[in-house]
Protein backbone atom coordinates (compact mmCIF):
# COMPACT_ATOMS: atom_id res chain seq x y z
CA UNK A 1 0.00 0.00 0.00
CA UNK A 2 1.44 2.92 -0.80
CA UNK A 3 0.72 6.49 0.67
CA UNK A 4 1.56 9.68 -0.97
CA UNK A 5 0.87 13.82 0.19
CA UNK A 6 -0.29 16.07 -2.93
CA UNK A 7 -3.43 18.42 -3.33
CA UNK A 8 -6.30 17.74 -5.84
CA UNK A 9 -9.33 19.64 -6.39
CA UNK A 10 -12.97 17.73 -5.99
CA UNK A 11 -16.11 19.05 -6.79
CA UNK A 12 -19.13 18.54 -4.58
CA UNK A 13 -22.92 19.71 -3.31
CA UNK A 14 -23.97 20.04 -0.11
CA UNK A 15 -27.09 21.38 1.41
CA UNK A 16 -26.82 23.33 5.18
CA UNK A 17 -29.48 24.59 7.03
CA UNK A 18 -29.94 28.12 8.66
CA UNK A 19 -30.05 28.73 12.03
CA UNK A 20 -33.43 30.04 11.49
CA UNK A 21 -34.71 27.39 9.78
CA UNK A 22 -33.53 25.02 12.72
CA UNK A 23 -35.27 26.67 15.33
CA UNK A 24 -38.36 27.11 13.12
CA UNK A 25 -38.56 23.23 13.01
CA UNK A 26 -37.41 23.31 16.99
CA UNK A 27 -40.43 25.36 17.93
CA UNK A 28 -42.95 23.72 15.62
CA UNK A 29 -42.06 20.69 17.29
CA UNK A 30 -42.12 21.87 20.92
CA UNK A 31 -44.76 21.23 23.55
CA UNK A 32 -46.97 24.17 24.49
CA UNK A 33 -45.39 23.60 28.04
CA UNK A 34 -41.74 23.40 26.20
CA UNK A 35 -42.26 26.44 24.37
CA UNK A 36 -43.78 28.29 27.19
CA UNK A 37 -39.96 27.33 29.19
CA UNK A 38 -38.14 28.31 25.84
CA UNK A 39 -39.51 31.66 25.87
CA UNK A 40 -38.53 31.95 30.09
CA UNK A 41 -35.26 31.25 28.56
CA UNK A 42 -35.10 33.11 26.15
CA UNK A 43 -36.40 36.01 28.24
CA UNK A 44 -33.94 35.70 30.75
CA UNK A 45 -30.68 35.50 28.67
CA UNK A 46 -31.82 38.33 26.01
CA UNK A 47 -32.39 41.87 27.15
CA UNK A 48 -34.04 42.58 23.49
CA UNK A 49 -36.62 40.41 24.03
CA UNK A 50 -39.56 41.67 26.34
CA UNK A 51 -43.03 40.32 27.16
CA UNK A 52 -46.37 43.02 27.47
CA UNK A 53 -47.71 42.42 31.02
CA UNK A 54 -51.79 41.65 30.71
CA UNK A 55 -53.03 43.60 32.72
CA UNK A 56 -50.72 46.84 31.83
CA UNK A 57 -53.15 50.35 32.04
CA UNK A 58 -54.15 51.36 28.65
CA UNK A 59 -51.99 54.77 28.69
CA UNK A 60 -48.57 52.90 29.88
CA UNK A 61 -49.15 50.53 26.92
CA UNK A 62 -50.10 53.19 24.63
CA UNK A 63 -46.88 54.87 25.37
CA UNK A 64 -44.95 51.71 24.05
CA UNK A 65 -46.76 51.12 21.09
CA UNK A 66 -45.46 52.87 17.01
CA UNK A 67 -46.62 55.97 15.90
CA UNK A 68 -48.99 55.29 12.87
CA UNK A 69 -50.76 52.08 12.27
CA UNK A 70 -48.75 49.28 10.83
CA UNK A 71 -50.39 46.01 9.14
CA UNK A 72 -49.13 43.16 10.68
CA UNK A 73 -46.79 40.49 8.61
CA UNK A 74 -48.35 37.57 7.10
CA UNK A 75 -46.42 34.72 8.99
CA UNK A 76 -47.68 32.19 6.87
CA UNK A 77 -46.00 32.95 3.73
CA UNK A 78 -43.14 34.56 5.49
CA UNK A 79 -39.88 33.08 4.61
CA UNK A 80 -37.26 32.44 7.64
CA UNK A 81 -34.20 31.29 5.69
CA UNK A 82 -31.61 33.52 3.79
CA UNK A 83 -28.33 32.76 1.71
CA UNK A 84 -26.01 32.30 4.38
CA UNK A 85 -23.24 33.69 2.06
CA UNK A 86 -24.60 37.11 2.18
CA UNK A 87 -23.62 37.48 5.75
CA UNK A 88 -26.99 38.58 6.63
CA UNK A 89 -26.40 41.95 5.74
CA UNK A 90 -30.40 42.45 4.25
CA UNK A 91 -31.55 40.97 7.72
CA UNK A 92 -29.99 43.74 9.53
CA UNK A 93 -31.14 46.50 7.59
CA UNK A 94 -34.59 45.42 8.27
CA UNK A 95 -33.58 45.46 11.81
CA UNK A 96 -32.74 48.65 11.77
CA UNK A 97 -36.27 50.11 10.20
CA UNK A 98 -38.25 47.41 12.54
CA UNK A 99 -39.74 50.88 13.99
CA UNK A 100 -41.09 51.55 10.42
CA UNK A 101 -42.59 48.21 9.56
CA UNK A 102 -43.10 45.88 13.18
CA UNK A 103 -45.28 46.80 15.86
CA UNK A 104 -44.56 46.30 19.46
CA UNK A 105 -45.91 42.95 19.47
CA UNK A 106 -48.20 41.11 18.29
CA UNK A 107 -51.15 42.73 19.50
CA UNK A 108 -53.98 41.58 17.21
CA UNK A 109 -57.67 41.79 18.10
CA UNK A 110 -58.38 42.02 21.62
CA UNK A 111 -60.37 38.72 22.92
CA UNK A 112 -64.11 38.78 24.16
CA UNK A 113 -64.97 38.22 27.51
CA UNK A 114 -66.79 35.23 26.46
CA UNK A 115 -63.49 33.62 24.64
CA UNK A 116 -61.66 35.00 28.51
CA UNK A 117 -64.62 33.07 30.39
CA UNK A 118 -64.15 29.96 27.72
CA UNK A 119 -59.98 30.04 28.28
CA UNK A 120 -60.70 30.01 32.27
CA UNK A 121 -63.12 27.11 32.07
CA UNK A 122 -60.77 25.18 29.94
CA UNK A 123 -57.94 25.53 32.57
CA UNK A 124 -60.29 24.93 35.17
CA UNK A 125 -61.24 21.75 33.88
CA UNK A 126 -57.82 20.87 33.43
CA UNK A 127 -56.55 21.87 37.18
CA UNK A 128 -59.36 20.28 38.32
CA UNK A 129 -58.64 16.79 36.58
CA UNK A 130 -54.85 16.58 38.55
CA UNK A 131 -53.88 13.38 40.16
CA UNK A 132 -54.10 14.67 44.21
CA UNK A 133 -50.82 13.70 46.28
CA UNK A 134 -51.78 11.22 49.22
CA UNK A 135 -49.31 11.74 51.25
CA UNK A 136 -45.99 9.85 52.15
CA UNK A 137 -45.78 6.31 52.43
CA UNK A 138 -43.14 6.71 54.99
CA UNK A 139 -44.66 9.36 57.36
CA UNK A 140 -47.87 7.53 57.21
CA UNK A 141 -45.59 3.94 58.68
CA UNK A 142 -43.73 6.08 60.94
CA UNK A 143 -46.32 7.35 62.89
CA UNK A 144 -47.70 3.92 63.56
CA UNK A 145 -44.04 3.08 63.97
CA UNK A 146 -43.79 5.59 66.99
CA UNK A 147 -47.19 4.96 68.64
CA UNK A 148 -45.55 1.52 69.85
CA UNK A 149 -43.07 1.07 72.62
CA UNK A 150 -40.24 -0.51 71.40
CA UNK A 151 -36.54 -0.22 72.14
CA UNK A 152 -34.53 2.08 71.11
CA UNK A 153 -32.30 -0.73 68.56
CA UNK A 154 -35.35 -2.54 67.47
CA UNK A 155 -36.94 1.01 67.03
CA UNK A 156 -33.97 1.93 64.56
CA UNK A 157 -34.12 -1.12 62.90
CA UNK A 158 -37.81 -0.41 61.83
CA UNK A 159 -36.94 2.87 60.77
CA UNK A 160 -34.61 1.81 58.59
CA UNK A 161 -36.94 -1.00 56.91
CA UNK A 162 -39.34 1.71 56.11
CA UNK A 163 -37.05 4.06 54.98
CA UNK A 164 -36.55 1.12 52.07
CA UNK A 165 -39.63 0.94 51.56
CA UNK A 166 -41.38 2.71 48.34
CA UNK A 167 -44.69 3.85 47.21
CA UNK A 168 -43.39 3.57 43.72
CA UNK A 169 -42.82 -0.13 44.09
CA UNK A 170 -46.28 -1.26 45.46
CA UNK A 171 -44.51 -1.19 49.21
CA UNK A 172 -42.39 -4.26 48.60
CA UNK A 173 -39.33 -4.82 50.52
CA UNK A 174 -36.53 -4.87 47.07
CA UNK A 175 -33.38 -5.70 49.33
CA UNK A 176 -32.38 -8.54 51.23
CA UNK A 177 -32.70 -8.20 55.44
CA UNK A 178 -28.74 -9.15 55.12
CA UNK A 179 -28.43 -5.80 53.52
CA UNK A 180 -30.06 -3.63 56.06
CA UNK A 181 -27.26 -4.85 58.77
CA UNK A 182 -24.04 -3.87 59.36
CA UNK A 183 -20.50 -5.77 58.65
CA UNK A 184 -20.07 -6.87 62.23
CA UNK A 185 -23.63 -7.95 62.84
CA UNK A 186 -24.10 -10.35 65.22
CA UNK A 187 -27.02 -13.51 65.43
CA UNK A 188 -28.70 -10.73 67.97
CA UNK A 189 -28.65 -8.05 65.02
CA UNK A 190 -30.64 -10.87 62.39
CA UNK A 191 -32.57 -11.59 64.95
CA UNK A 192 -33.32 -8.24 65.57
CA UNK A 193 -34.16 -7.13 61.91
CA UNK A 194 -36.29 -9.85 61.63
CA UNK A 195 -38.30 -9.13 64.39
CA UNK A 196 -38.36 -4.83 63.30
CA UNK A 197 -39.71 -6.23 59.78
CA UNK A 198 -42.61 -8.89 61.53
CA UNK A 199 -43.75 -5.09 62.91
CA UNK A 200 -43.94 -3.13 60.10
CA UNK A 201 -45.65 -6.23 58.38
CA UNK A 202 -48.22 -5.46 60.78
CA UNK A 203 -48.96 -1.87 59.87
CA UNK A 204 -51.38 -0.35 57.61
CA UNK A 205 -51.66 -0.89 54.68
CA UNK A 206 -51.89 -4.90 54.51
CA UNK A 207 -49.21 -6.48 52.62
CA UNK A 208 -46.73 -3.83 53.37
CA UNK A 209 -43.31 -4.89 53.79
CA UNK A 210 -43.80 -7.99 51.36
CA UNK A 211 -40.28 -9.83 49.76
CA UNK A 212 -42.94 -11.17 47.50
CA UNK A 213 -46.31 -11.72 45.76
CA UNK A 214 -46.80 -14.80 47.75
CA UNK A 215 -46.07 -13.02 51.12
CA UNK A 216 -48.29 -9.68 50.17
CA UNK A 217 -51.40 -11.59 49.81
CA UNK A 218 -50.79 -13.95 52.49
CA UNK A 219 -50.10 -11.23 54.77
CA UNK A 220 -53.58 -9.80 53.85
CA UNK A 221 -55.12 -12.78 55.07
CA UNK A 222 -57.82 -12.38 57.36
CA UNK A 223 -60.24 -15.06 59.33
CA UNK A 224 -63.60 -12.86 58.15
CA UNK A 225 -62.93 -14.55 54.94
CA UNK A 226 -65.30 -17.69 53.99
CA UNK A 227 -62.95 -19.76 51.69
CA UNK A 228 -60.26 -18.58 53.47
CA UNK A 229 -58.04 -21.64 53.56
CA UNK A 230 -58.89 -22.50 50.17
CA UNK A 231 -57.59 -18.99 49.33
CA UNK A 232 -54.45 -20.01 50.94
CA UNK A 233 -53.98 -22.61 48.90
CA UNK A 234 -54.65 -20.72 45.70
CA UNK A 235 -51.91 -18.22 46.56
CA UNK A 236 -48.89 -21.01 47.81
CA UNK A 237 -49.68 -23.26 45.07
CA UNK A 238 -51.60 -21.69 42.53
CA UNK A 239 -51.01 -18.37 41.26
CA UNK A 240 -49.61 -19.35 38.18
CA UNK A 241 -52.44 -21.76 37.34
CA UNK A 242 -54.98 -18.75 37.98
CA UNK A 243 -52.40 -16.36 36.23
CA UNK A 244 -53.61 -18.60 33.01
CA UNK A 245 -57.08 -19.65 33.85
CA UNK A 246 -55.97 -23.54 34.45
CA UNK A 247 -58.85 -24.53 36.97
CA UNK A 248 -59.40 -28.09 35.99
CA UNK A 249 -55.14 -28.72 36.77
CA UNK A 250 -56.57 -26.87 40.07
CA UNK A 251 -59.33 -29.06 40.59
CA UNK A 252 -57.29 -32.40 40.48
CA UNK A 253 -54.26 -30.94 42.79
CA UNK A 254 -56.64 -29.91 45.53
CA UNK A 255 -59.98 -31.65 45.54
CA UNK A 256 -61.93 -28.58 45.45
CA UNK A 257 -64.94 -28.67 42.72
CA UNK A 258 -65.06 -25.48 40.01
CA UNK A 259 -67.64 -23.58 42.23
CA UNK A 260 -65.37 -23.73 45.49
CA UNK A 261 -62.59 -22.80 43.07
CA UNK A 262 -64.57 -19.67 41.93
CA UNK A 263 -65.49 -18.72 45.25
CA UNK A 264 -61.73 -18.59 46.78
CA UNK A 265 -60.75 -17.04 43.90
CA UNK A 266 -63.29 -14.28 43.89
CA UNK A 267 -62.34 -13.35 47.37
CA UNK A 268 -58.84 -13.98 46.41
CA UNK A 269 -59.03 -10.91 43.93
CA UNK A 270 -60.13 -8.68 46.77
CA UNK A 271 -56.55 -8.47 48.13
CA UNK A 272 -54.47 -5.88 46.40
CA UNK A 273 -50.95 -7.64 45.32
CA UNK A 274 -49.88 -3.45 45.12
CA UNK A 275 -50.86 -2.42 48.43
CA UNK A 276 -48.89 1.13 48.64
CA UNK A 277 -50.38 2.44 45.52
CA UNK A 278 -52.79 4.70 46.89
CA UNK A 279 -49.52 6.80 48.52
CA UNK A 280 -48.15 6.66 44.60
CA UNK A 281 -51.35 7.05 42.44
CA UNK A 282 -51.54 6.35 38.77
CA UNK A 283 -49.22 8.77 37.01
CA UNK A 284 -51.51 11.59 35.12
CA UNK A 285 -49.26 13.46 32.40
CA UNK A 286 -50.37 16.49 32.39
CA UNK A 287 -51.99 17.57 29.28
CA UNK A 288 -52.85 21.13 27.73
CA UNK A 289 -54.76 21.77 24.62
CA UNK A 290 -53.07 23.83 21.79
CA UNK A 291 -56.40 23.57 19.93
CA UNK A 292 -60.23 23.22 20.58
CA UNK A 293 -62.91 22.17 18.64
CA UNK A 294 -66.46 24.85 17.76
CA UNK A 295 -69.30 23.54 15.82
CA UNK A 296 -70.08 25.90 12.45
CA UNK A 297 -73.20 24.51 11.09
CA UNK A 298 -72.26 20.94 9.91
CA UNK A 299 -68.43 21.42 10.06
CA UNK A 300 -66.28 21.48 13.38
CA UNK A 301 -63.44 24.26 12.99
CA UNK A 302 -60.61 24.38 15.01
CA UNK A 303 -59.43 27.42 17.21
CA UNK A 304 -56.00 28.17 18.62
CA UNK A 305 -55.70 30.84 21.21
CA UNK A 306 -53.78 33.42 19.80
CA UNK A 307 -50.10 32.20 21.71
CA UNK A 308 -47.24 33.64 23.67
CA UNK A 309 -46.11 35.84 20.34
CA UNK A 310 -48.64 38.16 20.73
CA UNK A 311 -47.31 39.46 24.33
CA UNK A 312 -43.59 39.13 23.04
CA UNK A 313 -41.71 42.66 21.10
CA UNK A 314 -38.76 43.99 20.39
CA UNK A 315 -37.03 46.47 23.12
CA UNK A 316 -38.27 50.06 22.44
CA UNK A 317 -34.87 51.00 23.69
CA UNK A 318 -32.18 48.71 21.87
CA UNK A 319 -34.26 49.44 18.41
CA UNK A 320 -33.86 53.11 19.38
CA UNK A 321 -30.31 52.29 21.30
CA UNK A 322 -29.43 51.30 17.46
CA UNK A 323 -31.17 53.67 15.47
CA UNK A 324 -29.92 56.68 16.83
CA UNK A 325 -26.28 56.18 16.13
CA UNK A 326 -24.96 56.29 19.52
CA UNK A 327 -24.10 53.27 19.96
CA UNK A 328 -20.23 51.98 19.57
CA UNK A 329 -19.46 48.97 17.24
CA UNK A 330 -19.77 46.57 19.69
CA UNK A 331 -22.87 47.75 20.53
CA UNK A 332 -24.28 47.73 17.39
CA UNK A 333 -23.52 44.30 16.73
CA UNK A 334 -24.48 43.33 19.79
CA UNK A 335 -27.98 45.14 19.64
CA UNK A 336 -28.17 43.26 16.02
CA UNK A 337 -27.28 39.76 17.45
CA UNK A 338 -29.91 39.92 19.98
CA UNK A 339 -32.77 41.69 18.26
CA UNK A 340 -32.18 39.43 15.50
CA UNK A 341 -32.56 36.64 17.77
CA UNK A 342 -36.15 37.56 19.92
CA UNK A 343 -37.23 38.85 16.41
CA UNK A 344 -36.93 35.00 14.99
CA UNK A 345 -38.48 33.32 17.90
CA UNK A 346 -41.71 35.84 17.60
CA UNK A 347 -41.35 34.63 13.91
CA UNK A 348 -40.60 31.30 14.68
CA UNK A 349 -43.88 31.09 17.02
CA UNK A 350 -46.33 32.33 15.29
CA UNK A 351 -45.35 30.41 12.46
CA UNK A 352 -45.62 27.06 14.89
CA UNK A 353 -49.47 28.48 15.47
CA UNK A 354 -50.39 29.04 11.33
CA UNK A 355 -48.53 25.95 10.94
CA UNK A 356 -50.48 23.86 13.55
CA UNK A 357 -53.98 25.48 12.94
CA UNK A 358 -53.30 24.34 9.23
CA UNK A 359 -52.54 20.81 9.82
CA UNK A 360 -55.65 20.27 12.48
CA UNK A 361 -58.05 21.99 10.80
CA UNK A 362 -57.11 19.59 7.68
CA UNK A 363 -56.35 15.97 10.16
CA UNK A 364 -60.70 17.31 12.16
CA UNK A 365 -61.61 17.77 8.35
CA UNK A 366 -60.79 14.85 7.06
CA UNK A 367 -61.98 12.71 10.48
CA UNK A 368 -65.00 14.30 10.87
CA UNK A 369 -67.12 11.09 10.90
CA UNK A 370 -64.98 10.15 14.41
CA UNK A 371 -66.27 13.69 15.94
CA UNK A 372 -69.95 12.58 14.84
CA UNK A 373 -70.24 8.97 15.20
CA UNK A 374 -67.75 7.60 17.29
CA UNK A 375 -64.29 5.67 17.46
CA UNK A 376 -65.45 3.31 15.21
CA UNK A 377 -65.57 5.45 12.12
CA UNK A 378 -62.15 7.06 12.37
CA UNK A 379 -60.52 6.26 8.20
CA UNK A 380 -57.28 5.39 7.66
CA UNK A 381 -54.81 8.37 6.90
CA UNK A 382 -51.84 9.20 6.11
CA UNK A 383 -49.35 12.00 6.82
CA UNK A 384 -48.49 12.24 3.20
CA UNK A 385 -52.26 13.06 2.32
CA UNK A 386 -52.71 16.13 5.30
CA UNK A 387 -49.15 17.05 3.58
CA UNK A 388 -49.93 17.66 -0.12
CA UNK A 389 -53.22 19.29 1.33
CA UNK A 390 -51.55 21.85 3.53
CA UNK A 391 -47.93 22.02 1.21
CA UNK A 392 -45.25 21.57 3.00
CA UNK A 393 -42.94 18.29 3.20
CA UNK A 394 -44.10 15.37 5.48
CA UNK A 395 -41.10 15.61 8.07
CA UNK A 396 -43.25 19.42 9.07
CA UNK A 397 -46.21 17.20 9.47
CA UNK A 398 -45.03 14.69 11.87
CA UNK A 399 -43.81 17.60 14.18
CA UNK A 400 -46.64 19.65 13.82
CA UNK A 401 -48.63 16.73 15.31
CA UNK A 402 -46.42 15.66 17.62
CA UNK A 403 -47.05 16.39 21.79
CA UNK A 404 -50.23 18.90 20.31
CA UNK A 405 -53.61 18.10 21.78
CA UNK A 406 -57.16 19.21 20.88
CA UNK A 407 -60.04 19.73 22.96
CA UNK A 408 -63.34 17.71 22.10
CA UNK A 409 -66.80 16.77 22.64
CA UNK A 410 -65.12 13.55 23.19
CA UNK A 411 -62.15 14.76 25.26
CA UNK A 412 -58.59 16.02 24.78
CA UNK A 413 -57.21 14.06 22.06
CA UNK A 414 -53.61 13.55 20.51
CA UNK A 415 -53.52 15.07 16.93
CA UNK A 416 -51.23 12.34 16.19
CA UNK A 417 -53.80 9.76 17.28
CA UNK A 418 -55.75 10.41 13.54
CA UNK A 419 -53.17 9.18 11.62
CA UNK A 420 -54.31 5.49 11.40
CA UNK A 421 -53.16 2.69 9.04
CA UNK A 422 -56.30 0.19 7.64
CA UNK A 423 -56.78 -2.18 5.07
CA UNK A 424 -59.09 -2.36 2.26
CA UNK A 425 -62.37 -4.79 2.23
CA UNK A 426 -63.88 -6.63 -0.66
CA UNK A 427 -65.83 -4.24 -1.56
CA UNK A 428 -63.01 -1.86 -1.82
CA UNK A 429 -63.91 0.42 1.36
CA UNK A 430 -60.78 1.23 3.78
CA UNK A 431 -61.04 0.53 6.86
CA UNK A 432 -59.12 1.59 10.20
CA UNK A 433 -57.02 -0.97 12.25
CA UNK A 434 -59.01 0.40 15.29
CA UNK A 435 -62.45 0.02 13.38
CA UNK A 436 -61.66 -3.66 12.82
CA UNK A 437 -60.24 -4.02 16.78
CA UNK A 438 -63.57 -2.32 18.29
CA UNK A 439 -65.53 -5.04 15.97
CA UNK A 440 -63.29 -7.75 17.22
CA UNK A 441 -64.31 -7.02 21.15
CA UNK A 442 -67.91 -6.38 20.45
CA UNK A 443 -67.57 -10.67 19.24
CA UNK A 444 -65.87 -11.49 22.54
CA UNK A 445 -67.97 -9.81 24.34
CA UNK A 446 -70.98 -11.47 23.01
CA UNK A 447 -69.46 -14.78 22.79
CA UNK A 448 -70.63 -17.47 24.99
CA UNK A 449 -68.11 -17.50 27.72
CA UNK A 450 -68.42 -21.28 28.66
CA UNK A 451 -67.21 -21.83 24.68
CA UNK A 452 -65.32 -18.93 23.96
CA UNK A 453 -64.33 -18.53 19.98
CA UNK A 454 -60.52 -19.11 18.51
CA UNK A 455 -58.85 -17.14 16.87
CA UNK A 456 -60.04 -19.25 13.83
CA UNK A 457 -63.38 -18.72 14.31
CA UNK A 458 -63.40 -14.96 15.22
CA UNK A 459 -61.06 -14.15 11.99
CA UNK A 460 -64.06 -15.77 9.72
CA UNK A 461 -67.25 -13.80 11.96
CA UNK A 462 -64.76 -10.74 11.22
CA UNK A 463 -65.15 -11.86 7.60
CA UNK A 464 -68.56 -12.13 7.13
CA UNK A 465 -69.46 -8.34 8.77
CA UNK A 466 -66.72 -7.45 5.83
CA UNK A 467 -63.60 -7.27 7.55
CA UNK A 468 -60.83 -9.53 5.69
CA UNK A 469 -58.34 -10.06 8.21
CA UNK A 470 -55.45 -12.98 8.72
CA UNK A 471 -55.83 -15.23 11.92
CA UNK A 472 -52.23 -14.30 13.47
CA UNK A 473 -53.94 -9.98 13.14
CA UNK A 474 -56.49 -11.68 14.96
CA UNK A 475 -53.26 -12.85 18.00
CA UNK A 476 -51.64 -9.51 17.67
CA UNK A 477 -54.86 -7.60 18.21
CA UNK A 478 -55.99 -9.83 20.93
CA UNK A 479 -52.73 -8.62 22.60
CA UNK A 480 -53.11 -5.16 21.88
CA UNK A 481 -56.79 -4.89 23.74
CA UNK A 482 -55.40 -6.91 26.25
CA UNK A 483 -57.94 -9.91 25.21
CA UNK A 484 -57.38 -13.22 26.40
CA UNK A 485 -56.84 -16.17 24.24
CA UNK A 486 -59.72 -18.82 23.94
CA UNK A 487 -58.78 -20.66 27.11
CA UNK A 488 -58.29 -17.58 29.14
CA UNK A 489 -61.09 -16.43 28.55
CA UNK A 490 -63.28 -19.93 29.38
CA UNK A 491 -65.43 -19.89 31.96
CA UNK A 492 -65.37 -22.66 33.50
CA UNK A 493 -67.86 -23.14 36.59
CA UNK A 494 -71.21 -24.19 35.82
CA UNK A 495 -72.81 -21.33 38.23
CA UNK A 496 -72.06 -19.03 34.94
Amino acid sequence: MRFSFGQSQTQKQTQTMAPRMIQSMEILQMAQAALEEKIETELIENPALERVVENQPAEEESKNKLDGETEQKDVEQKELIVEEGSGGEDDFERLLNLDNDIPDHFDGSRPSSNRVQESMDRRHDFIANIVDDSGSLQTHLLDQLHDLDLDPKLMKMCERIISSLSAQDGGYLKISLSDLLPLDATPEDSDRVEEALAHVQGFDPKGIGARDLVECLLLQLSPSLKHVQNVRKLIVDHLDDLHHNRLPAIEKATGMSMDQIDEAWGELKTLDPRPARRFFGDFVPKVNPDMWLERDGDKYVVKMEEGPARNLHISNYYRKRLANGQATADEKEFIKRKIASAQWLIESIEQRRSTVLRVAQEVVTYQQDFFDIGPEAIKPLKMEQIAEKVGVAVTTISRAVGDKYVETHRGILPLRMFFVHGTTTDDGEEIAWGKIGIELKKLVDAENKGKPLSDEELMKQLGAKGFPVARRTIAKYREKLGIPSSRGRKVWSKKK
